[in-house]
């Protein structure tokens, strides 16, 4: 258990652990607990890039992650009460659970099989949810989804949905929206 610690150069610090608890943690450095099961955080603020990569079974509670590329290639996250900025979010993951969080990313929450977001807040988040299997309730507005394989997205305004028929199966996916801006079966840069 690290409590009430500040970890100046935490640069791939933690890597392959298990079963380790932090409370009340500020760390700087990236690669922060690549490879790690059975992590149990409360109380972290983390400034570093591709944190989290390989983890699988673990919990992060009132945290705030300013990272880029976190939790690739996981299993069986849950993040609860926090805030992550950065760009391709949960990339090539599986069994991912937001909950109360404000996230802020580029490009983010994309291949994922199994995600979930219960109460979240979508900051200047774009082209999410691309290849994933989502199951989302999001509170204010998202700027854009793209491609999203499967699932329900509930938000209260999307500003633009694109969906490439030729790609994926628009009829899996329903969204629930008081507004959206605009549609698109092709997304900008493809046009």
């Amino acid at each position: 258990m690290l409590e009430d610690v500040q970890i100046t150069d935490a640069q791939e610090t933690l890597w392959n652990c298990r079963k380790i608890k932090l409370k009340n943690v500020t760390a700087k450095g990236d690669y922060f607990a690549m490879n790690s099961d059975g992590l149990e955080i409360d109380n972290l603020v983390l400034d570093g890039r591709y944190c989290f990569d390989g983890c699988q079974n673990f919990t992060i509670r009132n945290s705030k992650l300013l990272t880029k590329d976190a939790f690739w290639n996981c299993k069986n996250v849950k993040v609860i009460d926090s805030y992550i900025s950065g760009e391709y979010l949960a990339w090539n993951s599986s069994n991912i659970v937001f909950e109360n969080c404000v996230i802020d990313s580029l490009q983010g929450l994309c291949y994922v099989e199994g995600l979930k977001l219960i109460n979240c807040r979508m900051m200047t988040t774009n082209l999410a949810f691309e290849y994933s299997s989502v199951d989302a309730s999001l509170d204010g507005s998202i700027d854009s989804i793209f491609n999203p394989s499967e699932g329900v997205v509930k938000a209260d305004r999307i500003g633009e949905l694109i969906l490439e028929k030729d790609r994926i199966d628009p009829s899996l996916t329903a969204f629930q929206a008081e507004r959206i801006d605009k549609r698109s079966d092709r997304p900008e840069w493809n046009r």
